[in-house]
């Protein structure tokens, strides 16, 4: 049983930084990606940022330059640094990451969620 654990979502106004925070826990033998995906209200869910264990980060085109995804390996966690944040970027943010355990290879497993509200 792997579990994700999110914090630092809040309510701030455009122009202002937060930073998320999420860690895994459990029966982990090797974490494969982890990363960040958002669902605002009415569309779907979309990927933020992405770090592969040992490849190149991505980001979606709307956080360049203003979002930086990074990961402390030995604590088994994922944080996003939101900076300039913009009223569009308002979603509930998702933390994801695929895990390698005993009895499964490469499972998908997802956090609860952390609402990120940004007034203008």
């Amino acid at each position: 049983q792997v579990q994700l654990a999110e914090s630092g979502g809040g309510l701030v106004q455009a122009g202002e930084s937060l930073r998320l925070s999420c860690a895994a826990s459990g029966d982990i033998f090797s974490i494969n990606a982890m990363g960040w995906y958002r669902q605002a209200p009415g569309k779907q869910r979309e990927l933020v940022a992405v770090s592969p264990t040992g490849g190149t980060t991505n980001y979606a085109d709307s956080v360049k330059g203003r979002f930086t995804i990074s990961r402390d390996m030995a604590k088994n966690t994922v944080y996003l640094q939101m900076n300039s944040l913009k009223p569009e970027d308002t979603a509930v943010y998702y933390c994801n990451a695929v895990i390698s355990g005993t009895g499964y290879l490469k499972l998908p497993t997802w956090g609860q969620g952390t609402q990120v509200t940004v007034s203008s």
